[in-house]
């Protein structure tokens, strides 16, 4: 179980997750023109997928999950990575591949992982393209490494990742993120059940048409 890292005499966790402006972005002129036909477009309501019960999708799942923990489980020919904010799931395949042509685009991508020493190595591709991401949007070409080490810091376990992506369809040139996580002995996932709420208006509908018809 892994939480937000928080160094040393801060008092509460590191803001993650603001949105980047497109002109801060290397995009292509045409990818920023996308970017800002989306933002404008739901600016008024503020609307986001997470309110319509869909999850982030990478790079935003391992970026910005803010006061979400996450759960890391290891297999020798598999690591699963469980973040509880909107309880998505990603597959880290070690040993048994998926042929390219059996596979299907995906918010989260497919992710092939291997080991450099101490260092977790991730490739993720066969992405959607994700104009709604809030830092990092891309096409479907983007291709995501990410290079994860655990390191010892003030006597504490902290996870370590930097992340590039590389998107020519829509960037000038790769763009690159950095994140820590603290280890949560402990500590587990809560149940995140978005459309538990959808759900129930459903059932007092029903309820209300039904006895509004006696």
């Amino acid at each position: 179980m892994w939480g937000n890292y928080r160094p040393p005499g801060q008092t509460g966790p590191a803001p993650l997750g603001a949105p980047v402006a497109p002109e801060q972005l290397p995009l292509r002129p045409e990818a920023r023109a996308r970017v800002d036909d989306y933002r404008a477009l739901v600016a008024a309501r503020g609307d986001t997928p997470g309110g319509f019960c869909v999850g982030t999708g990478m790079p935003g799942a391992m970026l910005n999950t803010v006061g979400y923990p996450m759960e890391i489980v290891q297999h020798d020919d598999v690591i699963l990575v469980i973040y509880e904010l909107h309880t998505e799931i990603r597959h880290i395949h070690l040993t048994l591949r998926v042929p390219d042509e059996d596979l299907l685009p995906d918010r989260n991508g497919y992710s092939v992982g291997r080991w450099d020493g101490d260092t977790l190595i991730v490739e993720t591709t066969h992405l959607t393209a994700s104009v709604e991401q809030t830092r990092y949007p891309h096409s479907d070409q983007a291709r995501i490494v990410e290079e994860y080490r655990l390191i010892e810091e003030d006597g504490n376990n902290v996870l370590t990742v930097s992340m590039t992506m590389a998107d020519p369809a829509w960037y000038a040139e790769p763009v690159t993120a950095e994140r820590r996580w603290s280890l949560s002995p402990g500590g587990r996932l809560l149940s995140y059940e978005c459309n538990e709420a959808a759900w129930q208006d459903h059932l007092d509908r029903l309820r209300a048409e039904r006895d509004g018809g006696r």
